[in-house]
């Protein structure tokens, strides 16, 4: 398993233990002395996982196969240029009608 999916695993599993603390702390008379704790235990390990998973996100892109962020804006901007040049040559032949 990549490193990338490892974070992004703990970071899912992070948001799901914290919701369930939430939950149990609405259902249940559970003492802050104890929630708070285990509340910011599981914020910080979200925020590492979270930061590892960003980190890493590159490995998973050369991994896959896909894009880079500078592939994807180049990519955007070529369509861009060529919708462009489309709507040009449209209004040209529209003018060539009249």
């Amino acid at each position: 398993m990549s490193r990338y999916r490892l974070y992004k695993h703990h970071a899912w599993a992070g948001t799901t233990l914290l919701s369930i603390l939430l939950a149990l702390r609405i259902l249940l008379p559970i003492p802050y002395l104890i929630v708070l704790p285990l509340g910011l235990i599981l914020i910080i390990y979200i925020l590492i996982s979270l930061s590892f998973t960003y980190k890493y996100k590159n490995e998973f892109d050369r991994i896959k196969g896909g894009a880079s962020g500078e592939d994807f804006k180049l990519e955007k901007e070529r369509l861009k240029l060529e919708k462009k040049r489309i709507k040009a040559e449209l209004k040209k032949e529209k003018k060539k009608e009249f």
